[in-house]
């Protein structure tokens, strides 16, 4: 007897959360995009002509997920648990958690401003990871962020884990929500990171023709795959600069534990990079960061930056500029 298999799901009519009972799981055929790579660059890897020959890239990020996180005001089956303040707190089925949504309004209200004035007062650039949903829902920010030179990319319409979501539904939420940063920021998005993907979120995201994802943490530079028998850039992400292990376990137990492997990091690429020059990611959001204590290790960090002039500070989309000129994709093998 087949074994059944419960899971959840999003209706494409209400993206509405439902329970839905199988006798075999979704289809799992491994996309030649996602087969496993332990070889990389090796032991010699590109060499990046950074602007003004510095020795590092850095890309601050912000993710902008409050007001697409789980609701069931949103027709979703629980409350939001997961990446907030009381780590494993248990979703509420089918019911409000007043205190989980306050958290993440706080992030929409008050944290992300936070964060943008720390970078904005310096001049510096940031990418944004945006639900669209999120984006919606914060007409101030949208308008902000219109009138701002940062780079705003994708983030899911939703901030749900989409390895339970039809591709048909999937691909509507790309498309909405590229059609929202769009029509609110008034240019198109680049660039795309999910988190919690599919096995069809890197074909989904090639399909919308954007020039880069940031769906790996695989490596220290900028690497092509094929995807639909074409090229595409992979920016990698980082979940070890990152302030959600703030709230994950092992993680940062205080913000000087966040600085420091801030700190210790800057220090060995930028040294490997007086010979090898290569990407740094750090990664915030708005309602963990933008909290006022751990804010201030973010204004220690990019303090403590001024002391490394050869860095450059700047966007992913930048980036992927820079690597589809200097280091574009070889021709594919048929």
């Amino acid at each position: 007897m087949a074994r059944k298999t419960v899971f959840m799901q999003y209706c494409s009519e209400c993206c509405r959360k439902t329970a839905v009972c199988q006798t075999s799981p979704m289809d799992i055929t491994e996309p030649k995009n996602l087969q496993r790579d332990f070889i990389g660059y090796g032991r010699v890897p590109p060499q990046p002509e950074w602007p003004g020959n510095t020795q590092l890239a850095l890309n601050f990020v912000i993710n902008l997920e409050e007001g697409a996180e789980s609701c069931i005001l949103d027709g979703d089956a629980a409350s939001e648990n997961y990446l907030m303040e009381l780590s494993g707190r248990k979703p509420l089925i089918g019911q409000r958690d007043l205190f989980s949504e306050s958290i993440f309004e706080y992030g929409a209200r008050c944290g992300i401003w936070r964060l943008l004035n720390l970078f904005e007062t310096r001049g510096l650039p940031l990418t944004l990871w945006v639900c669209g949903q999120a984006l919606e829902r914060n007409p101030a920010l949208a308008a902000h962020l219109a009138a701002s030179s940062h780079e705003v990319a994708g983030h899911g319409y939703r901030w749900i884990d989409y390895r339970g979501v039809q591709p048909n539904l999937e691909r509507e939420h790309i498309v909405r929500t590229l059609e929202i940063i769009e029509r609110l920021i008034g240019r198109p998005a680049v660039g795309w990171y999910t988190g919690r993907k599919s096995l069809n979120t890197r074909r989904l995201i090639a399909e919308a023709g954007l020039r880069y994802d940031s769906e790996s943490y695989a490596d220290d530079l900028p690497y092509w795959v094929e995807v639909n028998s074409r090229p595409h850039l992979v920016i990698p992400y980082s979940f070890d600069a990152n302030d959600a292990k703030y709230f994950l376990s092992p993680g940062w137990t205080s913000g000087d534990d966040f600085l420091q492997y801030l700190q210790n990091t800057i220090r060995c690429l930028y040294r490997e990079g007086e010979a090898s020059p290569k990407m740094m990611t750090v990664a915030l959001h708005a309602r963990i960061s933008g909290r006022p204590g751990r804010a201030e290790i973010i204004y220690r960090f990019l303090d403590f930056l001024e002391q490394f002039p050869n860095i450059w500070i700047t966007t992913r989309e930048a980036i992927a500029q820079l690597w589809y000129q200097q280091h574009p994709a070889k021709t594919l093998e048929t």
